[in-house]
């Protein structure tokens, strides 16, 4: 644990954010659900991306840098916190964002995240999606170097080992809120897609000495994969904190059933999950990240998978300000 603490950190999220029932879904799907409001972590809306950003802002003035680049989707919210986090700590931002293919093409490319990106003022290149993001955003790297910057390069989604420490604090912060509440949850559900939040969970809960298991729902790749990913990270993490990979043995799952097409597709499953939630909890899913795992959670709750009567945390990691850019698929 002390390893840990020693890793520096900026604070830019509001924490802990909150721990609530949802007693109207509950009832409709035979559970007792609690939310954790990762959607709540203030900074431009909010977001689950802001807690690994805590971890490589600091990363990033540690090594004099003074451009942050990254990559994402056209919507994506991990670009769109970067920015504000940027803005907030007086970094340039430069975002690698490429398109996806099967996405509305009305609100896409202006409005929802987009627009927000042009708010924050930052510069965006729009990748083609035959495109390499990764080979692109490297070169742009390189040329911010000739240009006499010190940019820093932050992974998709912030997940690496550095920015996972945010979810390792996560699951930390949820422990406490648990053992305040009195509370015993049977299984903690998230949505997966660069593995950084799964993983920095997992490893708060193998430092914590806690056994809950916490089932990802995939939202573009298969499960199997998707399982690969989160343990190779996992043990990462652990190797980083002076610990032993092998602690991540067995617990990594993934459900690879619920993400459709690709990533930033929407599902009919993920449209009904989000108004589902909207109407009985007042809450606002997005249609790339928690739509799609609830809708694997209401599925898994009426299979009759997810037993009748447990009860079941859903980690909001945010991401509504996307849903402008959807508006047709609604329709």
């Amino acid at each position: 644990m002390s390893s840990f603490k020693q890793q520096p950190r900026l604070i830019i999220s509001h924490q802990p954010t909150p721990l609530e029932q949802a007693p109207r879904l509950s009832a409709k799907l035979g559970i007792n659900l609690l939310f954790k409001r990762d959607d709540c972590t203030g900074l431009a809306g909010g977001g689950n991306k802001i807690r690994k950003l805590e971890y490589l802002l600091a990363d990033a003035q540690q090594q004099g840098a003074d451009t942050l680049v990254t990559i994402g989707g056209l919507q994506s919210n991990h670009a769109r916190q970067t920015a504000a986090a940027a803005a907030k700590f007086g970094f340039n931002c430069e975002l690698v964002l490429q398109d996806v293919p099967g996405t509305p093409r009305v609100d896409y490319l202006t409005n929802g995240n987009m627009f927000l990106h042009e708010l924050l003022g930052v510069t965006v290149y729009q990748v083609p999606v035959k495109e390499d993001c990764h080979q692109y955003a490297n070169s742009l790297v390189a040329r911010l170097q000739q240009q006499g910057k010190r940019p820093y390069l932050i992974p998709i989604g912030g997940s690496n080992a550095v920015g996972s420490l945010g979810y390792l604090r996560c699951a930390l912060e949820l422990i406490e809120q648990l053992d305040e509440q009195a509370l015993k949850i049977d299984q903690l559900v998230v949505a997966t897609g660069s593995a950084g939040t799964q993983a920095g969970l997992l490893a708060g809960l193998i430092i914590a000495g806690v056994d809950i298991p916490v089932l990802g729902i995939t939202v573009s790749r298969p499960g199997s994969e998707q399982e690969q990913l989160v343990l190779t990270l996992l043990q990462q993490i652990l190797q980083r904190l002076g610990l032993d990979p092998a602690l991540a043995n067995g617990k990594v799952h993934a459900n690879g059933d619920y993400y459709g097409a690709s990533y930033g597709v929407v599902t009919q499953d993920s449209l009904n999950a989000i108004t589902t939630t909207a109407q009985t909890e007042g809450i606002l899913l997005d249609p790339v990240y928690t739509g799609k795992a609830m809708a694997g959670l209401i599925d898994l709750c009426q299979r009759g998978i997810i037993a009748k009567g447990s009860t079941q945390l859903f980690l909001h990691t945010g991401g509504s300000q996307a849903l402008p850019a959807y508006i047709s698929a609604f329709n």
